[in-house]
């Protein structure tokens, strides 16, 4: 007779690294729209997801490669490119009468002020209701673009008086 207890495999999102069922756990209790903001290696991706029975639905998505739209010229993953794209991102959950959300970092490291606070600050600026601490947001210097140079700064003021 066997006296050992069959081995429990993970489930599957786990396994493979792209799930944190206790963290999503608690987002979940706290019954808002989750704020998602994910980097890749060219462009920054923010969404607005409630949770269904069914299946997580999008209320609301952006990438920061709509800002070439805008008349955006630079880089699309520094911290003005990031900062716009949750301006956009405000805007259009405030267009679909989504008035607070709750950040979900998801496996990131949680930084002082690297690009999800940049874009966190234009949800904020936006309009939308996060909880979030001041202190993690990058400085204004860096979110206008200061440190890079003078153009991505003139570009940054012009695009921001647009939105």
């Amino acid at each position: 007779m066997a006296s050992k207890k069959p081995k429990t495999i993970p489930q599957r999102r786990k396994r493979e690294g792209k799930t944190d069922f206790k963290k999503r756990l608690h987002l979940l209790l706290a019954k808002k729209p989750r704020l998602v903001i994910r980097t890749t290696n060219q462009s920054i991706i923010a969404q607005i997801i409630e949770f269904t029975p069914k299946g997580d639905l999008i209320k609301a998505g952006v990438s920061s490669t709509e800002l070439k739209k805008k008349g955006w010229n630079h880089s699309l993953k520094n911290l003005p490119a990031a900062y716009l794209t949750g301006i956009l991102i405000g805007k259009k959950a405030l267009e679909n009468n989504i008035k607070e959300a709750i950040l979900d970092l998801g496996f990131k490291t949680p930084i002082k002020g690297n690009k999800i606070y940049a874009c966190l600050k234009g949800v904020i600026d936006a309009g939308l209701t996060v909880p979030h601490s001041p202190e993690v947001f990058p400085t204004e210097d860096r979110i206008s673009g200061k440190h890079i140079n003078d153009q991505i700064t003139e570009s940054f003021k012009k695009i921001k008086s647009e939105l």
